[in-house]
């Protein structure tokens, strides 16, 4: 009973969140045009993403050390395994690869200024890009699960971190290092992006920005 509330929430919208992803999936395939044999930048993601693209693709996945998941890999694709922090990629000069690709991972980054420097890497790697995104707007805050999260008193949301943090730290430390972005800072940081609106029952879900 102590994590109903979270355990209800999570399994009411997985059905949500797995449709979305194969629409968000089908649109990225689309818009970028793969054939097969594109070198893609994955900036904070993980091999599992990749089981359900069906061109084989040579994927590099970036992610913070101790965070690389290595299990499941899609047979299908070839991978690199790289530790580094995706908003500083100086090893590799500007066009390294064909699609620089990042889900649900700008927000999680830190402040405005790192923020801006991971737009830049995935801007500046390769010649295409898709960076998506959840939306401030939508009625359910995609990481606690909280209704209309961002527009509480800022006094309100360190009463539930307070509380929150003393049942699951760790989790907590998560949510208090989110910041989720608003569309004419995304517009900003991708002045050159083609947007992707995904919506569930009207609401805006998540934004991709992407350039083809």
């Amino acid at each position: 009973m102590r994590y109903l509330f979270f355990r209800l929430a999570i399994f009411l919208k997985r059905p949500f969140s797995q449709y979305s992803r194969r629409k968000r999936l089908r649109v990225f395939l689309k818009e970028m045009k793969l054939t097969g044999g594109e070198r893609i930048i994955d900036l904070g993601g993980s091999a599992v993403f990749w089981a359900d693209v069906e061109p084989s693709l040579h994927v590099t996945v970036v992610n913070l050390p101790g965070m690389l998941c290595k299990s499941e890999m899609p047979a299908h694709h070839s991978f690199v395994y790289l530790e580094a922090d995706a908003c500083n990629l100086e090893q590799f000069p500007d066009n390294s690869f064909d699609i620089a690709y990042s889900n649900s991972v700008i927000e999680h980054v830190g402040g405005e200024s790192r923020r801006k420097s991971l737009a830049a890497e995935a801007r500046r790697l390769a010649p295409r890009y898709w960076v998506q995104t959840p939306s401030i707007y939508f009625p359910i805050e995609a990481h606690n699960h909280m209704p209309f999260w961002w527009f509480y008193p800022a006094s309100v949301r360190r009463y539930f971190i307070g509380r929150w943090s003393k049942k699951l730290p760790a989790w907590t430390e998560m949510i208090i290092g989110t910041t989720v972005l608003d569309f004419k800072e995304l517009k900003a940081l991708f002045p050159d992006g083609l947007v992707y609106t995904e919506r569930v029952l009207g609401f805006i879900k998540s934004y991709s920005l992407y350039r083809r």
